[in-house]
Parts: structure tokens; sequence; C-alpha cells
């Protein structure tokens, strides 16, 4: 009896310890567990499953391209397309759909055929410029031999003209004349010379 009041005087003191306080909480359940849809089954409002085609397209981050592309081709044409064709190739396709799709916004006439008969008629503007500019180049080049040639051929003779100038006036030839005139006058006076002498002294 004695053992019994202290038991319940110290339950009373001591409020007894909630239970599994010390055990794990049990694991949350498969139903539990929030899957973040893709963007396609997040805007079509339905289930987005483990095997969902459209998710590794269209990530929940992008939801404007899926927007896109749906309002043009429909997801089930974009489903559809998309399991026609191996995987290697439906990023590309994906890809493609979305540029058509904005195309087809723009220009719901023409869509991406209008983009690319403008850019084809750049590309045709800037070849005729750039051949424009290279006859241009042509002509300009014609026109600087046309002048530069006669200019060259007057420089060349002014140069012979002055390189003759600068050339002594005497020839070897004159030079020559000059020479043996001189000799010659040399031996005139030398014989006149001589014959005066004799003369002098026979008079004598």
């Amino acid at each position: 009896m004695l053992y019994n009041g202290i038991f319940e005087w110290v339950h009373q003191l001591i409020p007894p310890l909630p239970p599994n306080i010390y055990t794990q909480s049990p694991a949350p359940s498969l139903s539990q567990v929030v899957v973040t849809p893709c963007a396609a089954c997040k805007i079509l409002r339905q289930r987005c499953g483990e095997k969902c085609i459209l998710a590794p397209y269209f990530p929940p981050t992008g939801p404007l391209k899926f927007t896109t592309a749906h309002r043009v081709f429909g997801a089930s044409n974009i489903t559809k397309m998309l399991q026609e064709l191996p995987e290697s190739q439906r990023v590309d396709a994906v890809s493609n759909m979305v540029y058509e799709a904005n195309s087809r916004i723009r220009d719901p006439v023409y869509g991406c055929a209008g983009t690319i008969y403008q850019l084809q008629k750049q590309v045709t503007d800037l070849q005729a410029q750039l051949a424009k500019s290279h006859a241009e180049i042509i002509s300009m080049q014609c026109q600087q031999a046309h002048f530069v040639g006669p200019l060259c051929m007057e420089m060349k003779q002014h140069s012979q003209y002055q390189q003759q100038q600068q050339q002594p006036t005497t020839t070897p030839m004159s030079l020559t004349s000059s020479l043996s005139s001189l000799q010659l006058q040399q031996d005139v006076d030398d014989f006149m010379m001589s014959n005066t002498v004799t003369t002098q002294i026979q008079q004598q």
C-alpha cells in the first residue's frame, strides 16, 4: 500500500509522456507525393504521368512555349507528331513547331514562308549591292590605269632627257679631233721655229 501511494504521488507530479514520442513518423504514401505536372498537362488540366510524352519538351517553367504551339496545332496533333518521330528528332520537331506557331501568329497567311521570303529578298539585295561595288572598283582601277600609264611614260621620257642633258657635250670623236688639231698646230709651230733659227744662222 505504501508503494502504491508513492507511485500515485509521483505519477501526479510527473505527467505521463505522450505516446510514440521516440517513434519515427510513418513514410508518406504514394498518394501524398506531389508531382509537378508539365506545362502541357497543366494547361490541359490533365494528370501528368511518368510516361507523359510532352513532359520532356514542355517543362513547367515554360508554359508559353506550349501555349503558342497548342494555339496553332492543337495538343492532339502535337502528341501525334511526336509519337510518329524517333526520340532523337523530337527536340528539333518541337522547336520547329513553336517557331512555326509564332510565325503563324504574326503572319496568319504565310507563316514562316513569309519570313523565309523576306530573308531571301535581303540576300538578293545584298548580292546585287556587292556586285555593283565590285563593278565600281573595277571601273576605278581601269580609270587609274588609263591615267597612270601615260603619266609613267612621260616621267620616264623626262628622266631620260635629264640624263642626256647631264652627259658631257664633247663626244669621244670630237675630243680626238681636237687633240689632233692641237698636235698639228704644235708641229707647225715647231717647224716654223726651226726654219727661223736656220735662216738666222745662215745670214750670220
